[in-house]
């Protein structure tokens, strides 16, 4: 009986210790695993960023993205700006996907399902910046309210605030939910890069 009480209290003693090994490692790798899996955001482990093609050759690194928990819809929009000031704003629109993803420098801040040209009007596709940014702007062209415009061409084509529906399509602009549009508008300028991909790379 004795035998048996010391097999079990060894037994014990192992179980404890293991456990205890297990939740007693260096706070910094605990940390990493809480940041990577917890919260509304995924991230990448430093010196294992990955990057995505902006056009050509040319590409960005991403150090996070917001965490999608559902399956977007027409309407629908994530923000999260909890990136540094002061970083360089970019973004990317994927017309396959039918998503626009805003980045402050190595982060994704936004997320949004948009709107793009139909057939006879299509998207252009290829790199951009910014070339002029108004609150208020009415389309001289179709005679259409354009709401928190970000000019990407000198024909007219630009990111604005539309009612975002499916069935629905720009005359080549893309359109965002207007609440996203305004967010967008807030911490964009001139100059700032815009890639729009005909489908992911």
């Amino acid at each position: 009986m004795k035998i048996v009480r010391w097999v079990f209290l060894a037994a014990l003693i192992a179980v404890c210790a293991v456990l205890l090994a297990r939740y007693t490692q260096a706070p910094v790798d605990r940390a990493v695993v809480e940041e990577r899996t917890i919260g509304s955001r995924i991230w990448y482990p430093k010196g294992h960023y990955p990057s995505l093609t902006l056009a050509g050759t040319e590409r960005r690194v991403v150090r996070s993205l917001l965490a999608q928990r559902h399956a977007m819809y027409f309407g629908d929009f994530i923000w999260e700006d909890v990136a540094k000031a002061g970083e360089p704003v970019w973004i990317r629109v994927d017309l396959g996907r039918q998503l626009m993803s805003v980045f402050r420098g190595a982060d994704e801040i936004g997320s949004a399902v948009i709107l793009y040209g139909t057939d006879g009007k299509p998207t252009p596709t290829g790199l951009f910046t910014v070339l002029e940014t108004a609150k208020e702007h009415r389309s001289s062209l179709y005679d259409a309210e354009m709401p928190f415009m970000l000019r990407l061409t000198n024909d007219g084509i630009a990111i604005h605030a539309s009612e975002v529906v499916e069935g629905s399509a720009t005359h080549g602009c893309i359109g965002l939910p207007a609440e996203f549009a305004e967010r967008l508008f807030n911490v964009i300028k001139r100059g700032d890069v815009v890639a729009i991909l005909r489908f992911s790379q």
